[in-house]
């Protein structure tokens, strides 16, 4: 009995190690080639190479990263949106204001351009209220010397002479992205 039970223990001993007892000629074994030993695969092959997944603190950790690196750049195209409407905006203004300026120019003389300005800002889709105008015309100083100032109104109180200086401010006001420019038109006979 001690004799078997002896074997018994060696033979565990050795298949813990993943060593086949030699010359054990069981079925089923395969051969190592260095040691020309019987070696039974299924006892050599690691049990740790399984995938066994990702755990949900790795694919929690993964979202943060993801979302530490795409909010700068979410934020940046949004940044280059608002700017791309803005400009857009703007260049729309520059638009209105050019064709109000050609307008006031193109017109014939008179006291009150504001018709004008107001079909400008129509002919972009806007409101006339889009659109401002003062108007003023210039009054020589007294002499040659003497400075002479714009006064309000297109025209002086007894309307249109020759020679007159006309000066049109132009505002235009975008209505969707609330931007406006100014523009002055100046119109003279001499």
């Amino acid at each position: 009995m001690r004799r078997h039970a002896a074997k018994r223990g060696r033979g565990t001993a050795r298949r813990r190690t993943g060593l086949a007892i030699p010359g054990a000629g069981r079925a089923g074994r395969g051969v190592d080639t260095n040691s020309q030993e019987a070696v039974d695969p299924v006892e050599v092959a690691p049990h740790a190479t399984r995938d066994r997944g990702g755990t949900l603190t790795e694919l929690l950790v993964t979202i943060v990263i993801m979302g530490v690196v795409l909010a700068p750049v979410m934020d940046a195209v949004l940044g280059a949106i608002s700017a791309s409407s803005t400009n857009r905006g703007l260049a729309n203004v520059e638009t209105a204001l050019h064709n109000a300026a050609d307008k006031v120019n193109r017109a014939r003389r008179g006291c009150d351009y504001t018709v004008f300005v107001a079909a400008a800002a129509q002919s972009q889709g806007w409101p006339s209220s889009a659109a401002t105008v003062q108007q003023f015309h210039y009054v020589p100083g007294s002499t040659s010397a003497t400075l002479g100032t714009w006064a309000n109104g297109a025209c002086p109180a007894t309307g249109l002479q020759d020679l007159l200086v006309q000066m049109v401010s132009i505002t235009m006001r975008n209505p969707d992205t609330g931007t406006q420019r100014t523009i002055q038109v100046v119109k003279s006979d001499v």
